[in-house]
């Protein structure tokens, strides 16, 4: 009995290195995909989330105040005229 509790200790030491070899792989292989797509990105000028929002907000902010302009030549005009 001693000979099979050796057997299948060994076996399942064998098993959970081979699990936190392929773990190790997994993660390795995430990292090289995520900065291959990374620098891919990068190389083709893309804009990331925030800076999207940034300057849509910055858009939205000179669309308004456009109007508002707009609405006081007309104001002004009108006085004037």
């Amino acid at each position: 009995m001693q000979t099979r509790n050796k057997f299948f200790e060994d076996m399942s030491q064998l098993m959970t290195n081979a699990m936190g070899v392929a773990q190790g792989a997994k993660d390795e292989a995430e990292t090289a995909m995520k900065g291959l797509i990374d620098r891919w990105l990068a190389d083709r000028d893309f804009v990331t989330r925030e800076e999207f929002d940034a300057v849509r907000a910055m858009a939205q902010k000179a669309r308004e105040e456009n109007e508002a302009l707009k609405a006081r030549i007309e104001a002004l005009e009108k006085a004037a005229g």
